[in-house]
């Protein structure tokens, strides 16, 4: 998006918006680094009106940053309407997040983050208490796409669904759901060019890399963040075998959440697609886990992270 428009407008992606009712906003679209009014709001978002795009229509429309909350308070609004079945709604949730995510890891704002995606996660804790299938969907949707924001918000649903699992309460889902999703804060202090590279990191690009747990626990610390979300964040590396990074921590020393964390970032990884690597199916990954890498995780998680799969495996069988 052009600098000029940044602090006008915000994106919104396509598949958050119910192109079966009218939209309550203004929609633009971004042509030639420009904004251009495509939709008024109160008309319809129609598929035959999204056909008429030369190419394809875009993956995300702009809103006005003044509308914002109006744009918030419709996807509220619809997650808690009849009118979307349980994977509409894990779709919406996911797309709407999956933008204000990218705003989380861009904004200087950290205070203001941290508030927001507390927003974001008791709405995906919302969805669980009222739609128990949807949690299913939402794993299922995982973009196997490896961005920093997508990954984020991916090992965060992950991390939901295993918490859930492990009967977490709901206000520690919260906690745990926010841990997640800023487990890799600390890439910001990472130069761009070795978070975008195509192919393995080079050791002097491995050894800047290693950093970002400090980088992200620096930040957390300054932000007045809970010592369960700087743990995710610092702590995510560390192995249940005592040989993870940056402080080879023993088992019993890595927060819960942390080891939480620590599986579902590695089983993200291992099923995206990268330019160097093939994706694994969710349970080769989970049995690779097991085997080649025993030890590191702990098999307690291991074993409810096969209950989650199961879940997710049993819901998409009923919805094919």
């Amino acid at each position: 998006m052009a600098e000029q428009h940044s602090e006008r407008y915000v994106k919104v992606r396509l598949n958050s918006l119910y192109t079966k009712e009218p939209i309550p906003f203004d929609l633009y679209v971004l042509i030639n680094q420009k904004q251009i009014h495509y939709l008024r709001a109160g008309d319809m978002l129609s598929k035959e009106k999204l056909e008429r795009f030369e190419n394809k229509a875009p993956e995300s429309f702009f809103v006005r940053l003044e509308d914002r909350p109006a744009f918030k308070k419709y996807v509220r609004d619809k997650l808690n309407s009849a009118v979307l079945d349980p994977h509409e709604k894990a779709v919406m949730l996911r797309e709407s997040s999956l933008t204000l995510i990218e705003e989380l890891f861009e904004s200087p704002a950290i205070d203001q983050a941290l508030q927001e995606s507390k927003e974001v996660i008791q709405q995906f804790v919302d969805l669980m208490e009222a739609e128990p299938d949807a949690m299913a969907d939402l794993v299922g949707l995982s973009s196997h796409d490896f961005y920093t924001y997508t990954h984020s918000l991916d090992v965060g649903i992950y991390s939901l669904g295993l918490a859930n699992v492990m009967s977490y309460t709901r206000e520690q889902l919260i906690e745990m759901g926010q841990g997640a999703l800023f487990h890799d804060i600390g890439k910001r202090q990472v130069s761009v060019d070795i978070i975008t590279k195509d192919g393995p990191l080079n050791d002097l690009e491995w050894a800047q890399m290693q950093k970002h747990p400090e980088y992200g626990l620096a930040i957390l610390i300054d932000h007045k963040a809970s010592e369960a979300i700087k743990a995710c964040s610092f702590e995510h590396h560390e192995s249940s075998a005592g040989n993870g990074y940056p402080q080879q921590l023993q088992a019993k020393e890595i927060h819960p959440m942390a080891k939480i964390v620590a599986l579902t970032d590695t089983f993200d990884a291992l099923t995206t697609q990268r330019s160097y690597n093939k994706p694994m199916k969710p349970s080769a990954a989970l049995e690779f886990m097991r085997t080649k890498l025993a030890g590191r995780y702990d098999t307690d998680l291991l074993r409810a992270m096969y209950e989650v799969l199961f879940r997710m495996d049993d819901r998409l069988k009923q919805t094919s």
